[in-house]
């Protein structure tokens, strides 16, 4: 082989010095951690299921009819109306990687089933920071609606419901709604449990709420400690121009029970006496006085708004287990579950859930203790309609008047 520039001969070639065991041993290590950190920051999609969340969403939607109800509590035309409606009010908008429905899927599967972000992360094949993004931008776009859709009734028409019911019409011809408080489950740090923790000893939030008799909410005012009682909630609705408060003009009123004061606009029942249907069950629980008698028929009237809660609460899980939001994130979650509630009792009259809580004479008692505000007074003027009212019904039944 002829020589060139670039050959080498063995007479050039340098003697090496030979390494030693140590040395070897520490090449050896380097090596091996130096792999192990290559591997370790190798990057692998966790999310790597063949269906993802939107094609998951389509699933359904074109699947059984079930499917979709049990998924989100509404049926496939409900569903594909509200994404409708949000698109068409420019309250959601599609993203380059999450489309409408999908991001009203993942609302809906907080809500109704409490998933965890986790839960959720899995089904939607999405990072924990983006299903927290969009059930947030949910959430606002359902507050939106809620002020649409949670409105006070008219006061210048007799509903419907009483209008049809002869027990009700020839009596309550002035009532135009049902009004209560609710405690929904609230989430708070310890160090703020005290003013949320009731008689039930849960951490809660007071809601008030006021519904028609068609089983939707007229108005909400969410995010009370759970301590506070009715009539406090009541009388800060009242104070605060901010709310609008629907009060009831002169010969309209709202049938409330015996926890509020008798105010005007504000039918209360006769204290002391019978008053929930359960009580009027059985034998011997026919009326025996004019004021269990205005009791029953008031208990009667009054039970849209118990059937309205157990709806609600039935329909959105998380009203009964509430996630560590804030506060006022929480209040917020309470507000458009109500607004979704009024949303599907106007686009669907057949729902499941409330054909199940739509019986005039459904069994519901009282869901806490109701006790009065002694800072309240009741006004004579309500006071002298209910008596008005209670002598009527006891002429119309043969039995004596209160004197």
């Amino acid at each position: 082989m002829e020589g060139g520039s670039n050959s080498v001969s063995n007479e050039q070639v340098q003697p090496v010095e030979q390494f030693s065991g140590d040395d070897i041993n520490i090449l050896v290590a380097w090596l091996c951690l130096a792999t192990m950190e290559t591997s370790l920051h190798t990057r692998e999609p966790i999310r790597d299921s063949q269906l993802s969340g939107g094609e998951w969403i389509r699933e359904i939607v074109h699947g059984h009819s079930d499917r979709i109800y049990e998924a989100f509590r509404m049926e496939r035309h409900v569903f594909l109306n509200l994404c409708d409606l949000m698109r068409a009010r420019g309250w959601l908008k599609d993203s380059r990687f999450v489309q409408i429905d999908e991001q009203v899927g993942i609302f809906l599967s907080v809500v109704t089933h409490n998933n965890s972000n986790r839960d959720l992360c899995e089904r939607f094949q999405h990072s924990g920071e983006t299903i927290s993004k969009y059930f947030n931008k949910v959430l606002k776009a359902m507050i939106k609606l809620s002020k649409e859709i949670v409105k006070p009734p008219s006061f210048d028409v007799i509903p419907q419901e009483i209008l049809i019911d002869p027990s009700h019409k020839r009596y309550f011809k002035g009532c135009v709604g049902a009004m209560d408080g609710t405690h929904i489950d609230a989430t708070v740090p310890v160090s703020q449990q005290i003013p949320f923790r009731g008689r039930s000893g849960r951490t809660t939030q007071n809601v008030l709420c006021i519904c028609s008799f068609d089983m939707k909410f007229t108005f909400v005012y969410a995010g009370w400690e759970g301590s506070a009682n009715d009539c406090r909630v009541l009388s800060a609705a009242l104070e605060n121009p901010q709310l609008q408060f629907p009060r009831p003009p002169p010969g309209k009123y709202y049938v409330v029970d015996s926890g509020y004061a008798a105010l005007p606009g504000f039918l209360t029942p006769f204290r002391g006496d019978r008053y929930h249907l359960s009580e009027y069950r059985g034998n011997g629980g026919r009326p025996r006085t004019a004021r269990e008698l205005f009791n029953k028929k008031h208990s009667s009237l009054r039970n849209v708004i118990e059937r309205s809660f157990g709806a609600l609460k039935n329909r959105f899980t998380i009203l009964r287990q509430m996630p560590p939001f804030t506060i006022r994130k929480q209040a917020l979650v309470v507000i458009a579950c109500c607004a979704l509630h009024n949303y599907i009792r106007d686009q669907d009259a057949m729902d499941r859930n409330f054909s199940l809580y739509g019986d005039p004479e459904y069994p519901c008692g009282p869901t806490e203790l109701e006790v009065a505000d002694d800072t309240l007074h009741d006004a004579p003027g309500i006071n002298m309609l209910r008596t008005r009212i209670a002598n009527k019904m006891a002429r119309d039944h043969n039995m004596p008047e209160i004197s």
